[in-house]
Protein backbone atom coordinates (compact mmCIF):
# COMPACT_ATOMS: atom_id res chain seq x y z
CA UNK A 1 0.00 0.00 0.00
CA UNK A 2 1.37 3.31 -0.96
CA UNK A 3 0.76 6.03 1.25
CA UNK A 4 1.40 9.60 -0.74
CA UNK A 5 3.13 11.67 1.30
CA UNK A 6 3.38 15.58 0.85
CA UNK A 7 6.56 16.66 -1.24
CA UNK A 8 8.88 19.45 -0.88
CA UNK A 9 10.57 21.01 -3.24
CA UNK A 10 14.41 20.23 -2.71
CA UNK A 11 15.53 23.48 -3.06
CA UNK A 12 13.22 25.43 -1.14
CA UNK A 13 13.50 22.12 1.36
CA UNK A 14 17.52 22.69 0.79
CA UNK A 15 17.07 26.14 1.62
CA UNK A 16 14.70 25.90 4.02
CA UNK A 17 16.96 23.35 5.88
CA UNK A 18 19.75 25.30 5.40
CA UNK A 19 17.99 28.28 6.94
CA UNK A 20 16.07 27.25 9.55
CA UNK A 21 17.31 23.71 10.25
CA UNK A 22 14.59 21.68 9.31
CA UNK A 23 14.77 17.76 9.01
CA UNK A 24 14.50 16.61 5.23
CA UNK A 25 11.16 14.41 4.78
CA UNK A 26 11.88 11.68 1.46
CA UNK A 27 9.26 9.25 0.03
CA UNK A 28 9.17 5.74 1.28
CA UNK A 29 8.95 4.51 -1.93
CA UNK A 30 12.27 6.49 -2.63
CA UNK A 31 13.95 4.41 0.96
CA UNK A 32 12.92 1.16 -0.52
CA UNK A 33 14.62 2.08 -3.60
CA UNK A 34 18.37 2.80 -1.45
CA UNK A 35 17.85 -0.21 0.50
CA UNK A 36 17.48 -2.16 -3.06
CA UNK A 37 20.52 -0.17 -3.77
CA UNK A 38 22.42 -1.58 -0.70
CA UNK A 39 21.70 -4.98 -1.13
CA UNK A 40 23.00 -5.38 -4.79
CA UNK A 41 26.19 -3.44 -3.53
CA UNK A 42 26.54 -5.60 -1.10
CA UNK A 43 25.94 -8.84 -2.96
CA UNK A 44 28.59 -7.53 -5.60
CA UNK A 45 31.07 -6.81 -2.80
CA UNK A 46 30.60 -10.33 -1.29
CA UNK A 47 31.06 -11.99 -4.85
CA UNK A 48 34.43 -9.66 -5.15
CA UNK A 49 35.23 -11.37 -1.84
CA UNK A 50 34.49 -14.56 -2.54
CA UNK A 51 36.62 -14.33 -5.92
CA UNK A 52 39.16 -12.69 -3.82
CA UNK A 53 39.53 -15.91 -1.90
CA UNK A 54 39.06 -18.66 -4.77
CA UNK A 55 41.77 -16.68 -6.65
CA UNK A 56 43.81 -16.89 -3.68
CA UNK A 57 43.09 -20.62 -3.10
CA UNK A 58 44.07 -21.21 -7.09
CA UNK A 59 47.41 -18.96 -6.40
CA UNK A 60 48.62 -20.76 -3.26
CA UNK A 61 47.55 -24.03 -5.02
CA UNK A 62 49.89 -22.77 -8.29
CA UNK A 63 52.93 -21.43 -5.69
CA UNK A 64 52.99 -24.33 -3.66
CA UNK A 65 52.79 -26.66 -7.05
CA UNK A 66 55.59 -24.60 -8.75
CA UNK A 67 57.89 -24.13 -5.20
CA UNK A 68 56.60 -27.45 -3.80
CA UNK A 69 58.16 -29.02 -6.83
CA UNK A 70 61.07 -26.59 -6.76
CA UNK A 71 62.17 -27.46 -3.11
CA UNK A 72 61.82 -31.82 -4.62
CA UNK A 73 64.35 -30.88 -7.16
CA UNK A 74 66.64 -29.44 -4.68
CA UNK A 75 66.04 -32.33 -2.43
CA UNK A 76 67.06 -34.39 -5.57
CA UNK A 77 70.01 -32.51 -6.34
CA UNK A 78 71.22 -33.01 -2.66
CA UNK A 79 70.56 -36.84 -2.85
CA UNK A 80 72.13 -36.39 -6.32
CA UNK A 81 75.46 -34.95 -4.85
CA UNK A 82 75.39 -37.30 -2.14
CA UNK A 83 76.08 -40.32 -3.99
CA UNK A 84 79.46 -41.67 -4.14
CA UNK A 85 81.53 -42.05 -7.40
CA UNK A 86 83.38 -44.91 -7.73
CA UNK A 87 86.05 -46.09 -10.55
CA UNK A 88 84.94 -49.03 -12.21
CA UNK A 89 86.77 -51.72 -15.30
CA UNK A 90 85.11 -54.30 -16.86
CA UNK A 91 88.21 -56.77 -17.03
CA UNK A 92 87.06 -59.07 -19.76
CA UNK A 93 89.34 -62.32 -20.35
CA UNK A 94 92.82 -62.38 -20.93
CA UNK A 95 95.32 -65.15 -21.92
CA UNK A 96 97.83 -65.70 -19.14
CA UNK A 97 101.28 -67.76 -19.20
CA UNK A 98 101.51 -69.28 -15.73
CA UNK A 99 104.72 -70.05 -14.05
CA UNK A 100 106.29 -71.42 -10.57
CA UNK A 101 108.83 -69.33 -9.22
CA UNK A 102 111.77 -71.51 -7.37
CA UNK A 103 115.31 -71.88 -6.24
CA UNK A 104 118.39 -73.79 -6.59
CA UNK A 105 122.04 -74.96 -7.39
CA UNK A 106 124.17 -75.42 -10.67
CA UNK A 107 125.80 -78.52 -11.55
CA UNK A 108 126.72 -80.31 -14.63
CA UNK A 109 123.68 -82.35 -15.98
CA UNK A 110 126.06 -85.43 -16.93
CA UNK A 111 129.13 -85.11 -14.49
CA UNK A 112 131.89 -87.57 -16.00
CA UNK A 113 134.25 -88.35 -13.26
CA UNK A 114 137.77 -89.25 -14.78
CA UNK A 115 140.42 -91.38 -12.86
CA UNK A 116 143.41 -93.92 -13.79
CA UNK A 117 142.09 -97.09 -14.96
CA UNK A 118 145.19 -99.12 -14.92
CA UNK A 119 147.76 -100.14 -13.21
CA UNK A 120 149.07 -96.33 -12.18
CA UNK A 121 152.34 -94.88 -11.31
CA UNK A 122 153.69 -91.82 -11.28
CA UNK A 123 151.92 -88.67 -13.27
CA UNK A 124 154.80 -87.26 -15.34
CA UNK A 125 152.33 -84.99 -16.87
CA UNK A 126 149.35 -82.70 -16.74
CA UNK A 127 147.70 -81.44 -20.06
CA UNK A 128 144.42 -79.77 -18.84
CA UNK A 129 143.67 -77.30 -16.04
CA UNK A 130 139.89 -76.88 -15.22
CA UNK A 131 137.76 -74.91 -17.01
CA UNK A 132 139.32 -76.30 -20.14
CA UNK A 133 137.18 -77.41 -22.99
CA UNK A 134 138.30 -81.07 -24.19
CA UNK A 135 137.32 -83.30 -26.70
CA UNK A 136 136.37 -87.28 -26.67
CA UNK A 137 140.18 -88.99 -26.29
CA UNK A 138 142.70 -86.29 -26.01
CA UNK A 139 144.54 -87.29 -23.15
CA UNK A 140 144.61 -85.29 -20.20
CA UNK A 141 147.40 -86.63 -17.81
CA UNK A 142 150.19 -89.29 -18.45
CA UNK A 143 151.91 -91.48 -16.10
CA UNK A 144 155.30 -92.96 -16.01
CA UNK A 145 156.08 -96.30 -18.04
CA UNK A 146 159.44 -96.51 -18.40
CA UNK A 147 158.83 -100.29 -17.26
CA UNK A 148 156.17 -101.03 -19.31
CA UNK A 149 157.73 -99.40 -22.42
CA UNK A 150 160.95 -102.25 -21.77
CA UNK A 151 158.15 -105.08 -21.01
CA UNK A 152 156.05 -104.50 -24.27
CA UNK A 153 159.72 -104.28 -26.34
CA UNK A 154 160.80 -108.05 -24.84
CA UNK A 155 157.30 -109.21 -25.99
CA UNK A 156 157.63 -107.79 -29.25
CA UNK A 157 161.30 -110.08 -29.53
CA UNK A 158 159.70 -112.92 -28.90
CA UNK A 159 157.02 -112.27 -31.55
CA UNK A 160 159.78 -112.47 -33.92
CA UNK A 161 161.21 -115.29 -32.47
CA UNK A 162 157.61 -117.07 -32.92
CA UNK A 163 157.30 -115.65 -36.30
CA UNK A 164 161.02 -117.61 -37.24
CA UNK A 165 159.96 -120.54 -35.65
CA UNK A 166 156.94 -120.67 -37.77
CA UNK A 167 158.86 -119.45 -40.76
CA UNK A 168 161.16 -122.62 -40.33
CA UNK A 169 158.60 -125.28 -39.60
CA UNK A 170 156.71 -124.23 -42.38
CA UNK A 171 160.25 -124.58 -45.13
CA UNK A 172 160.84 -127.89 -42.99
CA UNK A 173 157.03 -129.01 -44.41
CA UNK A 174 157.35 -127.98 -47.70
CA UNK A 175 160.72 -129.97 -47.91
CA UNK A 176 159.16 -133.07 -46.83
CA UNK A 177 155.89 -132.78 -49.01
CA UNK A 178 158.53 -132.16 -52.33
CA UNK A 179 160.05 -135.83 -50.70
CA UNK A 180 157.29 -137.49 -49.90
CA UNK A 181 156.64 -138.72 -52.85
CA UNK A 182 160.11 -139.96 -54.25
CA UNK A 183 159.48 -142.56 -50.96
CA UNK A 184 162.41 -140.80 -48.82
CA UNK A 185 160.09 -139.34 -46.20
CA UNK A 186 157.55 -141.53 -44.81
CA UNK A 187 153.87 -139.79 -44.01
CA UNK A 188 154.63 -139.75 -40.34
CA UNK A 189 157.53 -137.74 -40.79
CA UNK A 190 155.23 -135.53 -42.84
CA UNK A 191 152.52 -135.13 -40.34
CA UNK A 192 155.49 -134.33 -37.40
CA UNK A 193 156.09 -131.41 -39.45
CA UNK A 194 153.02 -130.55 -39.80
CA UNK A 195 151.91 -130.14 -36.21
CA UNK A 196 155.34 -128.37 -35.72
CA UNK A 197 154.34 -126.10 -38.43
CA UNK A 198 151.19 -125.61 -36.61
CA UNK A 199 152.44 -124.92 -33.01
CA UNK A 200 154.86 -122.52 -34.39
CA UNK A 201 152.01 -120.83 -35.83
CA UNK A 202 150.01 -121.02 -32.52
CA UNK A 203 152.98 -119.69 -30.46
CA UNK A 204 153.38 -116.38 -33.13
CA UNK A 205 149.95 -115.52 -32.32
CA UNK A 206 149.98 -115.88 -28.76
CA UNK A 207 153.34 -113.53 -28.65
CA UNK A 208 151.09 -111.04 -30.97
CA UNK A 209 148.44 -111.28 -28.40
CA UNK A 210 150.93 -110.64 -25.58
CA UNK A 211 152.12 -108.03 -27.29
CA UNK A 212 148.67 -106.28 -27.58
CA UNK A 213 148.01 -106.64 -24.08
CA UNK A 214 150.71 -105.19 -22.89
CA UNK A 215 150.58 -101.90 -25.67
CA UNK A 216 146.75 -102.15 -24.23
CA UNK A 217 147.85 -101.59 -20.82
CA UNK A 218 150.83 -99.02 -21.68
CA UNK A 219 147.81 -96.97 -23.29
CA UNK A 220 145.78 -97.26 -20.38
CA UNK A 221 148.38 -95.04 -18.40
CA UNK A 222 147.16 -92.02 -20.11
CA UNK A 223 144.26 -90.98 -18.61
CA UNK A 224 141.86 -90.07 -21.25
CA UNK A 225 138.52 -87.90 -21.75
CA UNK A 226 135.41 -90.07 -21.93
CA UNK A 227 134.04 -87.55 -24.23
CA UNK A 228 134.04 -84.10 -25.51
CA UNK A 229 133.05 -81.25 -22.70
CA UNK A 230 134.25 -78.93 -19.57
CA UNK A 231 136.82 -79.82 -16.92
CA UNK A 232 135.04 -78.78 -13.86
CA UNK A 233 137.50 -80.18 -11.39
CA UNK A 234 141.27 -81.71 -11.50
CA UNK A 235 142.91 -83.51 -8.43
CA UNK A 236 146.15 -84.70 -9.19
CA UNK A 237 149.33 -82.90 -10.09
CA UNK A 238 153.02 -83.81 -11.84
CA UNK A 239 154.90 -86.52 -9.37
CA UNK A 240 151.67 -87.73 -7.95
CA UNK A 241 151.35 -91.84 -7.44
CA UNK A 242 148.53 -92.93 -8.90
CA UNK A 243 146.58 -96.08 -8.66
CA UNK A 244 143.96 -97.95 -10.78
CA UNK A 245 140.19 -97.55 -9.34
CA UNK A 246 141.63 -94.50 -7.00
CA UNK A 247 139.58 -91.75 -6.08
CA UNK A 248 138.49 -89.27 -9.86
CA UNK A 249 141.32 -87.29 -11.07
CA UNK A 250 139.18 -85.18 -13.15
CA UNK A 251 135.29 -84.99 -13.30
CA UNK A 252 134.35 -83.38 -16.88
CA UNK A 253 131.06 -81.66 -17.60
CA UNK A 254 129.75 -83.73 -20.74
CA UNK A 255 128.69 -81.41 -23.87
CA UNK A 256 129.36 -78.58 -21.10
CA UNK A 257 126.17 -78.50 -20.60
CA UNK A 258 124.64 -78.07 -16.80
CA UNK A 259 121.76 -77.97 -14.82
CA UNK A 260 119.44 -76.31 -12.70
CA UNK A 261 118.72 -78.71 -9.20
CA UNK A 262 115.13 -76.18 -8.71
CA UNK A 263 113.63 -77.14 -5.00
CA UNK A 264 110.03 -77.25 -6.09
CA UNK A 265 106.92 -77.43 -3.10
CA UNK A 266 104.76 -80.61 -3.69
CA UNK A 267 101.92 -79.00 -4.80
CA UNK A 268 103.92 -77.28 -7.47
CA UNK A 269 105.92 -79.91 -9.02
CA UNK A 270 102.60 -81.55 -9.55
CA UNK A 271 102.02 -79.56 -11.82
CA UNK A 272 104.98 -79.13 -13.70
CA UNK A 273 105.51 -81.49 -17.11
CA UNK A 274 108.92 -82.87 -18.58
CA UNK A 275 109.80 -80.23 -21.48
CA UNK A 276 108.04 -77.16 -19.75
CA UNK A 277 110.14 -74.06 -20.50
CA UNK A 278 112.07 -72.14 -17.90
CA UNK A 279 113.93 -68.70 -17.38
CA UNK A 280 117.02 -68.94 -15.28
CA UNK A 281 118.77 -65.86 -13.65
CA UNK A 282 122.10 -66.71 -11.55
CA UNK A 283 122.52 -64.76 -8.21
CA UNK A 284 124.64 -61.36 -9.29
CA UNK A 285 123.90 -61.37 -12.61
CA UNK A 286 121.09 -59.12 -14.53
CA UNK A 287 120.95 -62.15 -17.74
CA UNK A 288 118.87 -64.61 -17.89
CA UNK A 289 119.31 -67.92 -19.51
CA UNK A 290 116.12 -70.07 -21.52
CA UNK A 291 116.03 -74.29 -20.47
CA UNK A 292 113.53 -76.80 -19.95
CA UNK A 293 112.58 -79.21 -17.16
CA UNK A 294 114.28 -82.91 -18.32
CA UNK A 295 113.80 -84.53 -14.96
CA UNK A 296 111.51 -84.26 -11.77
CA UNK A 297 112.19 -85.65 -8.54
CA UNK A 298 110.17 -89.33 -8.02
CA UNK A 299 110.11 -88.35 -4.51
CA UNK A 300 109.52 -86.03 -2.15
CA UNK A 301 111.42 -85.26 0.60
CA UNK A 302 109.38 -86.10 3.80
CA UNK A 303 110.69 -83.17 6.04
CA UNK A 304 111.10 -80.50 3.91
CA UNK A 305 107.78 -81.86 1.35
CA UNK A 306 110.18 -80.83 -1.71
CA UNK A 307 111.11 -82.00 -4.80
CA UNK A 308 113.63 -81.38 -7.21
CA UNK A 309 112.90 -80.20 -11.22
CA UNK A 310 115.90 -80.59 -12.86
CA UNK A 311 115.63 -77.92 -15.39
CA UNK A 312 118.79 -78.25 -18.69
CA UNK A 313 121.12 -75.34 -19.71
CA UNK A 314 123.27 -74.84 -22.58
CA UNK A 315 126.42 -74.36 -21.70
CA UNK A 316 127.59 -70.60 -20.42
CA UNK A 317 130.95 -69.60 -19.00
CA UNK A 318 128.39 -67.76 -16.33
CA UNK A 319 126.81 -70.57 -15.60
CA UNK A 320 129.58 -72.41 -12.82
CA UNK A 321 128.21 -75.35 -10.48
CA UNK A 322 127.31 -74.62 -6.83
CA UNK A 323 125.97 -71.25 -8.02
CA UNK A 324 122.36 -69.83 -6.67
CA UNK A 325 119.60 -68.86 -8.94
CA UNK A 326 116.13 -68.43 -9.54
CA UNK A 327 113.71 -70.19 -12.21
CA UNK A 328 110.49 -69.23 -13.37
CA UNK A 329 109.10 -72.83 -14.99
CA UNK A 330 105.82 -72.69 -16.99
CA UNK A 331 103.10 -74.53 -16.34
CA UNK A 332 100.65 -73.47 -19.27
CA UNK A 333 98.27 -70.84 -20.11
CA UNK A 334 95.27 -69.69 -18.90
CA UNK A 335 91.99 -67.41 -19.78
CA UNK A 336 90.82 -65.62 -17.39
CA UNK A 337 89.91 -62.31 -16.19
CA UNK A 338 92.57 -60.32 -14.61
CA UNK A 339 92.32 -57.71 -11.55
CA UNK A 340 94.36 -55.28 -9.71
CA UNK A 341 95.41 -56.19 -6.29
CA UNK A 342 93.47 -53.02 -5.21
CA UNK A 343 89.94 -54.30 -6.48
CA UNK A 344 89.97 -57.86 -4.74
CA UNK A 345 89.16 -57.95 -1.05
CA UNK A 346 89.40 -60.09 2.06
CA UNK A 347 87.55 -61.37 5.12
CA UNK A 348 86.92 -64.40 6.91
CA UNK A 349 84.66 -65.33 4.24
CA UNK A 350 87.27 -65.35 1.37
CA UNK A 351 88.09 -63.47 -1.63
CA UNK A 352 85.66 -61.64 -3.25
CA UNK A 353 85.38 -58.46 -5.51
CA UNK A 354 82.68 -55.49 -6.11
CA UNK A 355 80.42 -55.64 -9.08
CA UNK A 356 77.68 -52.39 -10.00
CA UNK A 357 74.56 -54.26 -11.41
CA UNK A 358 72.35 -52.39 -13.71
CA UNK A 359 70.35 -50.01 -11.42
CA UNK A 360 74.11 -48.95 -10.20
CA UNK A 361 73.84 -51.09 -6.51
CA UNK A 362 76.75 -52.64 -5.12
CA UNK A 363 76.57 -55.96 -5.06
CA UNK A 364 79.01 -58.44 -2.89
CA UNK A 365 80.84 -61.35 -5.33
CA UNK A 366 82.94 -64.28 -3.99
CA UNK A 367 85.74 -65.14 -6.37
CA UNK A 368 88.54 -67.33 -6.25
CA UNK A 369 92.24 -65.96 -7.47
CA UNK A 370 94.50 -67.84 -9.29
CA UNK A 371 98.17 -66.85 -11.18
CA UNK A 372 99.63 -63.78 -9.95
CA UNK A 373 101.23 -61.70 -12.59
CA UNK A 374 102.94 -58.51 -13.35
CA UNK A 375 99.58 -57.56 -14.93
CA UNK A 376 97.43 -58.40 -11.74
CA UNK A 377 96.03 -61.32 -10.14
CA UNK A 378 93.60 -63.78 -12.46
CA UNK A 379 90.17 -64.24 -11.28
CA UNK A 380 89.99 -68.29 -11.35
CA UNK A 381 86.35 -68.59 -10.19
CA UNK A 382 83.50 -66.35 -10.30
CA UNK A 383 83.36 -63.59 -12.69
CA UNK A 384 82.92 -63.97 -16.41
CA UNK A 385 84.25 -60.57 -17.27
CA UNK A 386 81.91 -58.99 -18.39
CA UNK A 387 80.53 -57.60 -14.70
CA UNK A 388 81.69 -53.85 -13.44
CA UNK A 389 84.17 -54.37 -11.02
CA UNK A 390 84.83 -51.67 -8.41
CA UNK A 391 88.40 -50.70 -9.28
CA UNK A 392 89.78 -49.37 -5.83
CA UNK A 393 88.06 -48.34 -2.59
CA UNK A 394 85.86 -51.21 -1.80
CA UNK A 395 86.84 -50.92 1.83
CA UNK A 396 84.46 -48.07 2.03
CA UNK A 397 81.43 -49.83 0.28
CA UNK A 398 78.69 -51.90 1.78
CA UNK A 399 76.22 -54.06 0.10
CA UNK A 400 73.20 -52.50 -1.52
CA UNK A 401 74.54 -48.85 -1.56
CA UNK A 402 73.56 -47.11 -4.14
CA UNK A 403 76.79 -45.23 -6.51
CA UNK A 404 77.93 -43.55 -9.36
CA UNK A 405 79.89 -46.08 -11.41
CA UNK A 406 82.62 -44.42 -14.01
CA UNK A 407 84.35 -46.73 -16.34
CA UNK A 408 87.92 -46.82 -16.64
CA UNK A 409 90.93 -48.83 -17.69
CA UNK A 410 93.64 -50.53 -15.96
CA UNK A 411 96.14 -48.31 -16.27
CA UNK A 412 94.43 -45.83 -14.25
Amino acid sequence: MNYDTPLIDRDSAGAGHAAHGRETVVSETHIIDEDDEFQRARRRKQIMIGGGIVAAIILAIILFMVFGKGDGAAEDGANAAQVPLVSVIVPGSESVSSGITASGTFAARNPLPVGSVGEGGQVVSVRVDEGDWVSQGQVLAVIDRSVQTQQAAAQAAQVQVARADANLAQANLDRALQLVDRGFISKADVDRLRSTRDAAAARVRVAEASLRELNARNARLNILAPAGGLVLTRDVEVGQVVSGGSQPLFVIAKGGEMELAALVGESDLARLTVGAPAAVRPVGTDREFTGQVWQLSPTIDETSRQGEARVALAYDRALRPGGFATATIGTGGVNAPVLPESAIQNDAKGSYVFIIDKDNKVRRRAVKTGIVTDAGITVAEGLTGNERVVLRAGGFLFEGDTVKPQLTNRAN
